[in-house]
């Protein structure tokens, strides 16, 4: 993440200011990943726990370990309800930079089930949850079993959280997929080739 918007990069010890000092430019944007920011400004989890309490999961070491490293602001957006404007606009402001202005995008609400959305459709399940608690992130796996899914066929993801990278993966790869947030620590996530029937 080295995107450039005229806004000067805080040095890693120091979580404001840095102008001056040659570090390149930092960027807070819609397409920034979690983890790098998080890495960078430790001080900003606080921030995100104040925002929502979704992140308080980024307290858990495996979710930092594995979605928050890929995830953007953007997909966290989704995934916490929190308008991308406002996401962008605290970090910025938490780690010194000043502000940008970022158009909320549509998505952060949830969406209706769509109707082979349905727990009985699937044709395989995978529980990804004691790989992920084992500290294993479970795209492999998951693509290769999206790859041999049939025209028709459902795949269902069990998570701990709503895996927004994955989905966005997988749908770049002609997938459809859909998120359904049961209790604490459990996410069924549908997937379907695209246009199917």
């Amino acid at each position: 993440m080295r995107e450039c918007n005229g806004t000067a990069m805080s040095s890693p010890s120091s979580p404001r200011g840095g102008e001056g000092r040659g570090e390149g430019v930092a960027a807070i944007t819609p397409d920034s990943r979690l983890g790098e920011l998080l890495e960078r400004w430790p001080a900003l989890e606080q921030v995100l726990v104040e925002l929502s309490p979704h992140f308080q999961a980024l307290r858990n070491p495996v979710l930092r370990r594995t979605v928050a490293k890929v995830a953007t602001l953007r997909q966290v957006s989704k995934v916490s309800g929190v308008a991308l404007g406002t996401l962008v606009e605290r970090l910025r402001a938490g780690a010194g930079l000043a502000p940008a202005a970022f158009a909320d995008e549509a998505g952060g609400a949830a969406h209706a089930r769509p109707d082979w959305a349905r727990p009985e459709a699937a044709a395989r399940t995978h529980d990804a949850r004691p790989a992920i608690a084992a500290g294993e992130h479970p795209m492999a796996r998951v693509m290769a079993d999206l790859a041999a899914l049939g025209a028709g066929e459902v795949y269902v993801l069990v998570t701990p959280f709503v895996p927004a990278p994955l989905v966005d993966l997988a749908r770049e790869k002609g997938f459809d997929g859909w998120s359904a947030v049961e209790g604490d620590a459990l996410v069924r996530t549908f997937f379907r080739r695209a246009g199917a029937r």
